[in-house]
C-alpha cells in the first residue's frame, strides 16, 4: 500500500463506479480496491464491463458517477497525475512492425519524456529484464505472437509506472507463448508493480491473481482470493473412473451415503465404450477418498483412476454468471 501522512492509500480504489451509453448501463456501481504490488484479475463474459472499467481508470473515458482513484489521485479532476502512475497495453500490441525491438522501445521511451543515455540504460535493462537480448535488433515483425507481446509490456514499463493495467494480454497466442507471457507477468509482482489483468482464461487468473473481482452484467458478483471464491462452489470431489460400465450400478450402490454429483446416466461418457465416471462430493477430504478406495476394494471393484478434485474456477465463473 502507499500512504499520505500515515493515511493508507490503495493503489486503485474503485467506488460506486457507473457508466452507461445511452440507455445502456455498462457498469452498474461497481466497487473495489487493489493494494500496491498486487495482482488483481478482473474476469467476467464479454460484455460484462472488463475493459470499460479498464478505459475508466485509465482516464480514456470519463464515468458517468462514481469515483475512482490512482495512487489517490482522482481519475477525473486529478486525469494528468494518473497518468503518471500508470501505463497500459490493450488486447493487442501496439507495436510497429517495421521497427526493431530496440526502436520500439526507444519510442515508446520518447514519447514519456525519456532521452539520451538514461533511455539507452533503460532500454537495456529491459531487454535483460525480459529475455529480449537476443531479439534487440531484430524487427518485431518477424517474432512470435508471444515475443511481440513481451515487447509490448516492456514497452509499457520504460518508465516504471505504478500501477499497470493488462487488458487479456494472452489473447490468441498459443499456449507455449501463453506460459512464457504469465511468467512475465508473475515478474512484475517482485517489481512492486500493482497489476490489473482482465482475462477470459480461468487459468490465467487463477495461476496469476491474488485477488479476484468477478463482474457480469455491470456489476460485481464476486470478490477474493481464488482460493475463497472456489470454496463458495462447495466442497472438493472425489472422481471415480471405473474400468467396467456393467460395474456402475453395483458402485453406486457400495457409495449409497455419499452425495453423487455426477453418474454415466448424466451422458458425460464419451461414448459406449468410454469408461464410466462417477462423482461424489468429499466433505473430509482425503478421508473420503480412503473411504472409497475401501469399498471398491472390498467389493472386487476395479478402477482406471479416483482422486481428489478441488473445485475450478471454471465452476465458480460459470455458476456466479449464470445465476446473476
Amino acid at each position: 500500500m502507499t500512504s499520505i501522512e500515515g493515511v493508507h492509500v490503495a493503489a486503485i480504489k474503485v467506488t460506486d463506479l457507473v457508466k452507461t451509453y445511452g440507455e445502456v448501463a455498462a457498469l452498474k456501481g461497481i466497487s473495489f480496491e487493489v493494494e500496491r504490488g498486487e495482482i488483481l484479475g478482473l474476469l467476467g463474459p464479454n460484455g460484462s464491463g472488463k475493459t470499460t472499467t479498464v478505459t475508466l481508470l485509465s482516464t480514456l473515458q470519463r464515468p458517468t458517477s462514481g469515483s475512482a482513484r490512482i495512487c489517490g489521485d482522482d481519475v477525473v479532476a486529478e486525469a494528468a497525475r494518473v497518468r503518471e502512475h500508470i501505463s497500459l497495453t490493450g488486447q493487442y500490441a501496439s507495436l510497429d512492425e517495421g521497427l526493431t525491438t530496440v526502436e520500439n522501445l526507444s519510442v515508446f521511451g520518447r514519447l514519456t519524456g525519456l532521452r539520451g543515455s538514461r533511455l539507452r540504460t533503460r532500454i537495456d535493462e529491459l531487454a535483460e529484464q525480459f529475455d529480449l537480448t537476443a531479439v534487440r535488433n531484430q524487427r518485431v515483425g518477424t517474432l512470435s505472437g508471444g515475443m511481440r507481446r513481451r515487447v509490448d509490456i516492456a514497452g509499457a514499463l520504460v518508465t516504471r509506472p505504478e500501477v499497470l493495467f493488462l487488458d487479456e494480454p494472452t489473447t490468441g497466442l498459443d499456449p507455449r507463448s501463453r506460459a512464457a507471457v504469465w511468467d512475465t507477468v508473475a515478474g512484475l509482482r517482485k517489481e512492486g508493480i500493482t497489476v490489473l489483468l482482465t482475462t477470459q482464461y480461468l487459468e490465467e487468473a487463477d495461476r496469476l491473481a491474488d485477488r479476484i473481482v468477478m463482474l457480469n452484467r455491470g456489476t460485481v458478483v464476486a470478490a477474493g482470493t481464488p482460493g475463497q471464491l472456489k470454496k463458495q462452489v462447495g466442497a472438493a470431489v472425489c472422481e471415480v473412473t471405473l474400468v467396467e460400465r456393467a460395474d456402475t450400478a453395483r458402485v453406486l450402490e457400495l457409495l449409497e451415503g455419499l452425495e453423487l454429483v455426477e453418474s454415466p446416466a448424466d451422458g458425460t461418457a464419451a461414448g459406449p465404450q468410454a469408461h464410466p465416471r462417477l462423482v461424489v462430493r468429499a466433505p473430509n477430504g482425503m478421508a473420503t477418498v480412503s473411504g472409497v478406495i475401501d469399498r471398491l476394494d472390498t467389493a472386487g471393484i476395479d478402477v482406471v483412476d479416483i482422486g481428489l478434485r478441488q473445485p475450478s474456477l471454471d465452476e465458480v465463473f460459470l455458476q456466479l454468471t449464470e445465476t446473476v
